[in-house]
């Protein structure tokens, strides 16, 4: 059943139009399915990381380091990682073109796994959301009992959850793409552009807003 559940969870967590999504869309536009999807599947390991460490209650650990405090710095440091992939992403909109077949077969790039593996740090509110999960989970008896296999396989699972949707996700992108024209892709690209500014300019916000708050 915490199978089950886990992968509902990790699919519908995925869903949602955010940094990641919007990253993993424009890899795959950019590059090939494969680096999309390598993309899609880093975000769902670290979805897999950052439920189990919720589970186990090492949660108690970060707030005994009081890291609270350091919050606002995380913030401005990703505000500064999505202004600068909105600025790329809006350059790309500008030059994009159709790609033509490559006569060779490219070699695999990291760079899109690193990518996501740097909108993950810099966003505290991903651990956040899987404190809350953990929290709606808790009042079940295989996570009150203890039993750390069925809390490993129910982390597990929120992470297949979240590759059965960048599976989706970058499968459609893949084979609905020829259908548009490049001038479609620019205009794509530009609206991606300005979410991921809009992400960043929320996140700016959201340092000032907790501020007014303190005072």
């Amino acid at each position: 059943m915490y199978i089950l559940i886990g992968l509902l969870i990790g699919f519908l967590a995925a869903i949602p139009l955010g940094p990641v999504n919007v990253f993993v869309i424009s890899q795959t536009l950019k590059r090939d399915f494969l680096h999309g999807f390598m993309a899609g599947i880093t975000a769902a390991v670290l979805d897999t990381i950052y439920c189990l460490v919720a589970i186990f209650g090492l949660s108690q650990v970060t707030f005994g380091l009081n890291l609270v405090k350091f919050l606002p710095f995380f913030k401005v440091f990703a505000a500064l990682v999505l202004g600068i992939l909105g600025f790329r992403m809006y350059q790309q909109s500008k030059t994009y073109t159709e790609p033509q077949p490559p006569k060779n077969m490219t070699s695999f790039s990291p760079r899109p796994m690193l990518g996501v593996v740097l909108l993950y740090v810099v966003n505290p509110s991903l651990y956040a959301f899987w404190l809350a999960v953990a929290g709606m989970v808790s009042h079940y008896n295989w996570m009150a009992s203890g039993v750390s296999s069925a809390r490993i396989f129910f982390a597990v699972s929120c992470g297949l959850g979240g590759i059965v949707w960048y599976f989706v996700l970058t499968y459609y992108v893949v084979t609905h793409h020829h259908q548009f024209q490049p001038t479609t892709f620019q205009k794509i690209f530009l609206v991606l552009a300005i979410i991921l500014f809009a992400f960043s300019a929320y996140t700016v916000a959201s340092i000032f807003f907790r501020s007014l708050k303190l005072l």
